[in-house]
């Protein structure tokens, strides 16, 4: 017997986070998240999407033990200005029973249908700079902590449930000795001779500060045509420059500006925290707070976050530019392996930049969508 509840009290919540922990307990590949940052993140004094957005958290039990977990969401923003009635859904975790997963599947379609929705999509979160996709391949490498991991069964648990593969993303990875600096180096000379173009280089934090604001405006314009993209708004900008920007070593924050200081590319890299958030076990104290430090100083591979360019400068070689400082900036702190995010297979363009890299397909995640009427 399956019984879903509702989360509707701190206690509830905690244990809705708290449940991967014994989920994956015995995994070498999953990355805990921090558990005070998971609690905020579904606070709604504490995070602004839900300006625009809902959520409603169930619980899974059998046996009064905690068997699965979902979040059922709407970003409004998707749903009335852009006309997507979709139902997204993610955080969804569950033991290997179909009919834990399905009696889920069948509480978010519920909610779907309820609010004249077409379809769920998921997993997913309430935008794109949240975690998404179900890993179908490569269990055996660690997850970045900006993106959820999974057990195998997991696929056809979406299959069984009626799902089918709605987009596919795959992650990448380079050492840094594939880096061929003549691949940028005399280009990116030129590129920024003939547009005028010059790159900022920071040291500390407070440096990039009065960058952010253009950085995540770039963001919505060069990411716009991509499927599903929600626009960030402005107090979202706001709140993910506080959760994400110190976590960043200023060093590893690019942004490439024309004559007049307008932003026309950039890119975040972030130092791997896997390890550290695995030390950690969810949580910074007591001693979190000096494994993600001790990361952030001395991680020897890294990240590739985002990277923009803005749509009027694209095809011009404004990513030479930002590889230069990198390679710069890698080649000093003695950087191994280059990893990169989750990424649209068919987003072309963004593959074309990293071909010269030789990068080895390490992970691949699918989101799966059903349709409501």
């Amino acid at each position: 017997m399956i019984t879903i509840k509702e989360v509707n009290s701190k206690k509830d919540l905690k244990a809705f986070i708290k449940f991967p922990f014994k989920l994956y307990e015995d995994s070498e590949s999953w990355t805990p998240p921090i558990i005070s940052q998971e609690l905020k993140t579904f606070d709604k004094n504490e995070n602004p999407v839900f300006k625009d957005a809902d959520a409603r958290l169930f619980l899974a039990y059998q046996n009064n033990e905690i068997v699965g977990r979902v979040a059922a969401i709407i970003n409004w923003l998707e749903v009335k200005n852009q006309d997507q009635k979709k139902m997204r859904f993610g955080w969804f975790d569950f033991i290997d029973d179909l009919n834990v997963s399905q009696a889920l599947f069948n509480k978010v379609e519920d909610i779907g249908k309820s609010e004249n929705l077409h379809f769920t999509e998921g997993p997913v979160g309430f935008s794109n700079l949240d975690k998404v996709g179900v890993v179908t391949e490569g269990f055996d490498v660690v997850s970045p902590m900006i993106t959820w991991y999974n057990h195998p069964y997991y696929a056809k648990h979406y299959e069984a449930a009626g799902y089918k593969v709605e987009k596919g993303y795959i992650e990448s990875k380079f050492p840094f000795k594939n880096v061929k600096p003549e691949h940028f180096k005399k280009a990116q000379v030129l590129i920024k001779r003939r547009y005028q173009l010059r790159a900022l280089k920071f040291t500390k934090t407070k440096e990039v500060m009065p960058y952010v604001d253009k950085m995540f405006n770039l963001f919505n314009e060069s990411y716009a045509s991509l499927s599903s993209f929600v626009e960030i708004t402005d107090i979202q900008k706001a709140y993910f420059k506080k959760k994400f920007i110190s976590f960043v070593n200023p060093e590893y924050i690019k942004f490439v500006v024309d004559k007049d200081d307008n932003l026309v590319g950039f890119a975040i890299v972030m130092p791997s925290f896997a390890k550290a958030m695995q030390r950690a076990k969810g949580r910074l104290l007591p001693y979190g707070f000096y494994h993600i430090l001790k990361a952030k100083k001395h991680s020897k591979d890294v990240i590739f976050y985002l990277i923009g360019i803005h749509p009027e400068y694209q095809n011009k070689g404004v990513h030479a530019v930002i590889f230069n400082e990198y390679y710069e900036t890698f080649k000093e702190k003695g950087i191994q392996n280059c990893y990169r995010t989750p990424e649209l297979e068919d987003n072309v363009a963004i593959h074309k930049i990293w071909k010269h890299f030789d990068p080895v397909v390490c992970r691949k995640r699918k989101t799966f969508r059903k349709n409501l009427l």
